[in-house]
């Protein structure tokens, strides 16, 4: 009996979400033009008064108008955007989304696996394009994301990911561009003050050391001999040693940046990012000089130790910028897969922090696209993806980023959600009118 209930429940549940789910854009066949919006390119510079656009995917021209004549009888379509700004789609770094989707139900958490040293684990093939939590993201502007594993020490593989698509194959971007590791750090607690204690931790830390040591120093040696044994852990690692992959170091302490810096250089790691990086305002300038970029972790956090400047989380960005360090922003913690939609806001907490306006739309943009390695995103300029977004205002600030358009490869996208759904119906019950 208790079988027959729950297949009945999962049918029904499977059917209203089927029912509830956005359908995916169609590839664009019309040239469509966005005219006269205020225009964010994405390397740091501005368009007042712009006119972008494109066709089969692809922008065609993106010109000021003041300064430049405009054919807009070349367009099929023509949207007037006057007052309104256009962003380049913005970047979900380190995220976990279409990974999860209901975080108390167990099969549904597809980030991680059981293991310590898992670098064959693929994040491409569980990522679920049928996610109700993505069309939320999707209406803050977040329109593409690397998708990451977590767990273990090193985690696996992640892949860059369109959130508007039928399925894995017609999501990816870039196929598993870098390999997560989970550097190790003493967790000592501060009530502990028995010396044995701290020297059992300490002993710990360095055993995972030199389990990693002994991990890479495995898979530089298959790499180099090119051994006729096909082993998939092995494999999986071979791009990184050769520069075609990125190794994502997941810290935050001072203590564990300068041991990740002496591994960069012991192994030869070309392309090196450190993901969270809380303590970085202390070693910016050591950061930078060993060409290190940062993904940096939620800056809505508390930090890290009492002595701290209670607002040091939101300056970190701007430090980091000055420094001449290649940053973006992530929301890991908490709910991340339906808070990505806040990354935006994390941004602008950044700028009322030091950090310049268009510096932060680089970090939601073309930085993200640099570290990933995929130059057809981040900028709205002739040749790039046409992956942007209108916003009525302010898409850095809460009140005021309202999306009107958005496109993924100029297809554009459904901006409704499950949630705007349930505010219109309750609006509709109540006799409320509901705000535009």
């Amino acid at each position: 009996m208790n079988k027959f209930f729950y297949t009945v429940l999962i049918i029904i549940l499977s059917i209203y979400q089927g029912f509830s789910q956005v359908t995916p854009a169609d590839v664009q066949t019309n040239s469509i033009l966005l005219y006269g919006g205020y225009l964010h390119i994405g390397n740091g510079e501005v368009i007042e008064n712009s006119a972008v656009g494109f066709k089969d995917g692809k922008i065609i021209e993106s010109v000021d108008i003041e300064y430049n004549q405009i054919d807009t009888s070349y367009y099929d379509i023509v949207i007037n955007v006057t007052g309104k700004e256009v962003y380049p789609g913005f970047i979900a770094m380190n995220s976990t989304l279409g990974l999860m989707e209901i975080g108390a139900v167990r099969a549904t958490k597809d980030y991680r696996e059981t293991g310590k040293f898992n670098p064959n684990s693929r994040t491409l093939t569980s990522f679920n394009t049928d996610s109700r939590i993505t069309p939320t993201v999707r209406s803050n502007g977040m329109l593409i994301g690397q998708i990451s594993p977590r767990g273990g020490i090193v985690s696996g593989t992640s892949s860059v990911m369109r959130f508007d698509a039928w399925n894995w194959e017609d999501a990816v971007v870039r196929a598993d561009e870098g390999i997560h590791m989970n550097w190790p750090k003493n967790r000592v607690n501060n009530n502990v003050n028995n010396e044995l204690d701290i020297e059992k931790v300490k002993s710990k830390v360095k055993h995972t050391q030199n389990e990693i040591h002994d991990f890479f120093q495995i898979a530089k040696a298959y790499v180099q001999k090119n051994s006729l044994t096909i082993d998939l852990r092995m494999e999986a690692m071979r791009d990184l040693f050769i520069g075609k992959k990125r190794l994502y170091v997941h810290a935050d302490k001072v203590s564990q940046i300068k041991e990740i810096i002496s591994f960069k250089k012991e192994f030869n790691i070309e392309k090196l990012t450190i993901v969270g990086g809380k303590d970085a305002h202390y070693i910016p300038e050591l950061i930078a000089e060993n060409e290190i970029s940062m993904i940096v972790s939620r800056v809505h956090s508390l930090p890290s130790y009492r002595q701290s400047e209670l607002d040091i989380s939101y300056k970190l960005p701007s430090i980091l910028n000055k420094a001449g360090v290649l940053f973006c922003f992530d929301n890991q913690g908490d709910m991340e897969q339906m808070q990505s939609r806040n990354i935006p806001f994390l941004a602008g907490t950044a700028v009322a922090y030091g950090l310049p306006y268009e510096e932060a739309i680089k970090a939601l943009t073309s930085n993200c696209a640099e570290i990933l390695e995929i130059s057809n995103y981040g900028l709205i300029t002739k040749g790039k993806s046409a992956t942007l977004f209108v916003s009525e205002g302010d898409a850095l600030e809460i009140s005021t980023n309202k999306i009107s358009h958005a496109f993924i490869d100029g297809r554009r996208i459904d901006l409704s959600n499950s949630q705007e759904k349930n505010y219109l119906k309750y609006c509709k019950k109540y006799g409320l009118i509901p705000e535009k």
